[in-house]
């Protein structure tokens, strides 16, 4: 009982000489140290919001596609404004009039978003140069301070559809971010921008300071225990190449269209093209943006704004030809050395037939796809579809779209852009709607123009050039990416991207396919993609629609080992050897070596004479 008594009386005493000390403390700071008393009468708490970097995207071959430059914001407390301040020099300084100031400072009070208390931006935007003549006079004006942000620049005037755009943030962003995004915060809001933005905006950082009755900083609250730094943005190496890509929108420039070029072996996206495209630094964030954004927003015939490599919907034409043989070989619908007799069309009835243009006799399915003959597709299309039966066309579609699915039609990729479409693929539950006034429902002659990838499939240039890659790696792709690897981590890029998809294709089948794809170039409909060392596989297509014809080709080079697989797509560019074909093979001798040869230079002149290109004022793409 003694010992708990004396530990019962060492435990009060303890904490009686605890409380001692710190009601000493106390009254040292709050009675004699002078040093705190001041501060506190001359100080008050601020919260200053550091923004970091965003991070940068340069090619695959280290050239800067995106950094960033200087831009600031003033931000203002309106409660600590100070009503006797020279609005009329504060204006002066930041080139604006008191109708601005007036309409920037007022808010609606009573809306919770605001607070006389809190901060808001005031003016945004500020040039560095603008803000360093206000600086030097920002004590004589308490309650505003100044935000350092920074807006992108970008070295060069290419890639604008990939690399996207920031713009500011709305309140709906903000309700929904939990305190990750407040007022006048920029945010991605199309391309790279967007889809990387959770890796390119960093972690914002807090600094508490103490400031005076005129704005001046005096001191770090709690000597910065409290504070936390801002964490730049991902760097990203991307796999573009600036200079295949800078190439790919010289050749465009003048049409509407859109090129895609793949690594096959790692599926990265070599170069995208859409044109008409814009320059990225017309559009960046300062004053001069809301002009030239406008003007680009105006232009309703070309709409520069539209990435037409990922979000317009085109029939592929007979580029679809080398795919559907694939996967008839698969099902047995036809063997290599099947023949077939065309002369000229392909009878559906006895009084309906599908025209063909003259070529030689088709002796195989090599020289199908060599002279894209269009009556041996429908042929196919229509034993396909009836392999189950006469009058079950359904299942043997459908096993079709199970098979096209695996390709990566109808269906999105998955690239780091979420405005990327799917494209469509139609099932039989398409049909079944579209001809359920049918009696006795719908049959294969309906619908058997999908064999030569006309009538309702849809596909985006994307998918073009990944059906291109699964055919140059005989069976498999990895998805279509942009950035090749992040730079100032270890982190790897997401997963989906370095995991092989195979489609169901036996590797035996690839070969007559590729034959022909080589034959088309070589001494068929694809010989201006022909090129001087290297073996080029290819399938041209000619798209039809109303008024001029669209352009199509997609093909890989070399045969063995492809470094390079793309899809080119002109609309209005007549027919597929026309103008895709050459642009296509001008795109993969610049790439594989780096220049145009002699025998090249006649077609590139012709690619490049702007005079040559009419653009119709026609919006005949489909969305």
């Amino acid at each position: 009982m003694i010992n708990l008594a004396n530990r019962r009386n060492n435990i009060i005493i303890f904490v009686a000489l605890c409380g001692c000390m710190l009601l000493f403390k106390a009254a040292h700071l709050q009675l004699l140290d002078v040093k705190y008393k001041e501060k506190a009468k001359k100080a008050a708490l601020y919260k200053n919001v550091l923004y970091p970097s965003r991070g940068m995207v340069m090619d695959r071959n280290e050239k800067l596609l995106v950094t960033n430059a200087p831009l600031y914001d003033l931000n203002v407390i309106y409660r600590n404004i100070d009503p006797k301040m020279d609005t009329a020099e504060f204006c002066f300084l930041l080139g604006i009039d008191k109708t601005t100031f007036i309409k920037n400072l007022e808010k609606d009070w009573k809306n919770p978003l605001y607070h006389k208390s809190v901060p808001f931006p005031f003016l945004t935007k500020i040039r560095p140069e603008q803000f360093a003549r206000f600086f030097e006079h920002l004590h004589k004006f308490p309650g505003f301070y100044p935000v350092l942000k920074s807006i992108r620049s970008y070295p060069h005037h290419n890639a604008a559809h990939v690399l996207g755009y920031l713009g500011e943030v709305n309140w709906n962003v903000i309700n929904k971010s939990a305190g990750e995004y407040s007022l006048g915060d920029y945010i991605g809001i199309s391309g790279l921008e967007k889809g990387m933005e959770k890796k390119l905006k960093g972690k914002k950082g807090i600094s508490y300071v103490l400031k005076d009755n005129l704005g001046r900083q005096v001191g770090l609250f709690d000597n910065g225990r409290l504070d936390s730094m801002a964490l730049s943005g991902f760097d990203m190496m991307s796999g573009l190449d600036l200079e295949l890509q800078e190439y790919g929108e010289a050749l465009m420039k003048g049409r509407r269209g859109a090129i895609v070029a793949i690594e096959p072996s790692t599926g990265e996206i070599l170069a995208m093209v859409s044109a008409p495209s814009y320059d990225p630094n017309s559009i960046a964030l300062d004053k001069n943006r809301s002009i030239a954004f406008d003007s680009l927003l105006s232009d309703t015939i070309n709409r520069p704004f539209l990435d037409r490599s990922l979000i317009a919907n085109y029939p592929p034409g007979s580029i679809f030809k080398p795919v559907f043989s694939l996967i008839a070989l698969q099902k047995g619908i036809v063997q290599p050395n099947t023949s077939f007799y065309c002369d000229g069309a392909y009878e559906i009835s006895s009084s309906k037939a599908q025209k063909c243009h003259s070529h030689p006799p088709i002796s195989n399915i090599g020289s199908a796809i060599q002279y894209s003959c269009n009556s041996y597709y429908y042929h196919l299309m229509r034993q396909f579809v009836n392999q189950y039966g006469f009058k079950r066309p359904g299942m043997g579609l459908d096993t079709l779209v199970s098979y096209l699915k695996e390709f990566g039609l109808g269906q999105k990729l998955g690239v780091e852009n979420p405005a990327e479409i799917a494209g469509f693929v139609p099932d039989s539950k398409y049909y079944d709607r579209l001809y359920r006034r049918e009696v006795n429902g719908w049959k294969a002659t309906y619908m058997l123009s999908i064999g030569i990838g006309q009538g309702e499939l849809q596909v985006t240039t994307l998918q073009m050039a990944n059906l291109a890659t699964v055919i140059a790696n005989r069976g498999y792709y990895y998805p279509p990416h942009l950035i090749k690897k992040y730079l100032n981590t270890t982190e790897p890029i997401d997963i989906k991207f370095r995991t092989k998809r195979k489609v169901r294709i036996d590797y035996r089948y690839f070969d007559p396919v590729i034959d022909g794809m080589q034959l088309a170039v070589e001494a068929g409909t694809a010989r201006a993609a022909i090129l001087p060392g290297i073996t080029v596989c290819g399938k041209t297509g000619t798209s039809q629609n109303r008024g001029k014809d669209h352009s199509v080709f997609f093909g890989f080079a070399p045969r063995e080992n492809p470094k390079i697989a793309i899809a080119v797509y002109v609309e209005h560019g007549g027919w597929g050897g026309e103008t895709a074909t050459p642009i296509a093979g001008l795109m993969i001798e610049k790439y594989i070596k780096r220049e145009i040869s002699p025998e090249k230079k006649q077609w590139e002149e012709r690619m490049m004479d702007k005079t040559a290109i009419k653009v119709l004022a026609d919006n005949s793409y489909q969305e």
